[in-house]
């Protein structure tokens, strides 16, 4: 990530912080009091990006995404892992059943 990239996000954060819309006017009002120069597209690209978005609910829960969730118990565990073992051993019945096609006596490229 570039330092140009850095800025606008540390920018972005500091106006959803203190509860200011994020615009490329307010990102560039940061910049320039911190006296960090970034290339003229750079704020107006996070703006455009985070624009109808609330920063503070995607920062706060940025880890609750797709397959995390509250932790089960020790025996959910345990029976999970319990149907997947089985689950192996049916699978390898199958693949087993099919592999005995193979020997008919004749190949592919015969």
């Amino acid at each position: 990530m570039s330092t140009s990239e850095l800025a606008c996000v540390y920018s972005a954060l500091i106006l959803a912080d203190d509860n200011i819309s994020v615009t490329a006017d307010k990102i560039n009002t940061l910049l320039k009091a911190a006296k960090v120069s970034v290339e003229p597209f750079w704020p107006g690209l996070f703006a455009k990006a985070l624009e109808g978005v609330d920063v503070k609910d995607m920062v706060t829960n940025l880890g609750s995404g797709v397959g995390s969730g509250p932790a089960g118990g020790a025996g959910e565990v345990a029976a999970g892992a319990g149907e997947a073992a089985v689950e192996k051993k049916e699978a390898k019945k199958e693949e087993s059943e099919e592999e005995s096609d193979e020997d008919m006596g004749f190949g592919l490229f015969d």
